[in-house]
């Protein structure tokens, strides 16, 4: 099926509540553009530099989501128009956000990452750093991020079960720090789920899933 044809059928099966961040990594404009002119405006990157070089060739009303890792020195390349990141999982990466989002006169939204998974790979933080965080004196002094949500990957497995309670622990911990609310916090944004497991994340409470390959086919590794 044509990217457009792959769009159209997930979003009918997307309850209204869930946004949908069409994951474009390694893909060319012109897939982009694609799905772009079947009416998807949010696409999600893990790298930033290749954000940057995507963002001055496509139109101007497309959301750029930050899903990968961020390194705390290339903060700068996309402050200027990012608009989510998703992968914030330390506090000194939240001032260097606020520091470059300041000199934009910007406020940028984040999503803090919570590792849910039993991979040492995933990155993240726990649920009690999470909460650390936002009560701090140092984050109330903030004023160029919100945080809006929580971000959590779910282990790389088969067993269902695992990734269902994983995708449960986010969801209780999004409900435990809500009740956070401060100037610079608002939590809203659960955002869990991929390809192969977004049904079930929806189901344990996502409201925001990050899909790639069931839109634009499998990635090109080659590109990586």
């Amino acid at each position: 099926m044509s990217i457009q044809k792959n769009l159209n059928n997930l979003k009918s099966k997307l309850p209204e509540h869930v946004t949908l961040v069409a994951v474009s990594k390694t893909k060319p404009i012109s897939d982009l553009m694609e799905a772009y002119n079947a009416g998807q405006r949010i696409f999600g990157e893990n790298k930033i530099q290749e954000m940057v070089d995507k963002h001055e060739d496509m139109p101007d009303d497309v959301k750029w989501h930050m899903i990968g890792h961020v390194q705390r020195n290339k903060v700068k390349h996309m402050a200027a128009f990012v608009s989510l990141i998703h992968g914030v999982d330390n506090l000194k990466l939240l001032k260097e956000i606020n520091k470059q989002a300041k000199k934009h006169d910007r406020i940028i939204d984040c999503l803090l990452q919570i590792k849910i998974a039993s991979e040492d790979s995933k990155f993240g933080m726990s649920p009690d750093e999470a909460s650390e965080i936002l009560q701090s004196n140092a984050f109330s002094e903030l004023q160029h991020i919100k945080v809006i949500g929580v971000m959590g990957m779910a282990t790389f497995t088969n067993d269902m079960n695992q990734i269902e309670n994983e995708f449960k622990l986010l969801k209780t911990t999004f409900d435990n720090l809500k009740e956070v609310q401060t100037a610079n916090c608002k939590l809203q944004i659960i955002s869990m789920g991929m390809s192969g497991d977004y049904e079930l994340a929806i189901d344990c409470g996502s409201n925001m899933i990050r899909v790639g390959s069931s839109i634009f086919g499998e990635r090109n590794y080659s590109k990586q």
